[in-house]
C-alpha cells in the first residue's frame, strides 16, 4: 500500500467542513497552513458566496411580472447545481483527493490566502 500524504490525511476532516456553508473559515483559518484544506476551503467559499448571490438576485427578480418568475426558477438551478458541487467536493475531501470544481474553482484558485 502507498504511502498516504501526511498533510492530506491531517487535512481531510476540515477539508470536509469546509463545503458547509459558512465553515469554510474553518480550514482556512484553523489548518491554513495545510494546502489540502485550504484548497478545498477555498472552493467551499467561492461556492457559498455564489449560492447567497444566487438567492439575492433570485428574490430581486421576484419583483419583475412573469419574466422574473421564470428567471427565479432557473436560478433556483443554479443553486442546486452548487450544492451538488459541494457534495462532491465533500466526497473528494474525504478520499483525499483535490477536485477542483467547474467554474466556481477557477476563481477559487485565483484567491490568494
Amino acid at each position: 500500500m502507498p504511502e498516504v500524504d501526511k498533510s492530506i490525511e491531517e487535512g481531510k476532516i476540515f477539508a470536509f467542513i469546509g463545503y458547509w456553508g459558512l465553515l469554510f473559515l474553518v480550514p482556512i483559518l484553523a489548518k491554513k497552513d495545510n494546502k489540502f484544506a485550504v484548497f478545498h476551503g477555498k472552493q467551499g467559499m467561492v461556492a457559498c458566496i455564489a449560492a447567497i448571490a444566487v438567492l439575492i438576485v433570485m428574490h430581486i427578480l421576484l419583483i419583475i411580472p412573469y419574466l422574473g418568475l421564470v428567471l427565479y426558477y432557473i436560478l433556483w438551478l443554479v443553486v442546486l447545481v452548487i450544492c451538488v458541487f459541494d457534495i462532491i467536493g465533500m466526497i473528494q475531501a474525504l478520499t483525499g483527493k483535490y477536485w477542483k470544481m467547474p467554474i466556481l474553482g477557477d476563481i477559487a484558485e485565483k484567491i490568494k490566502i
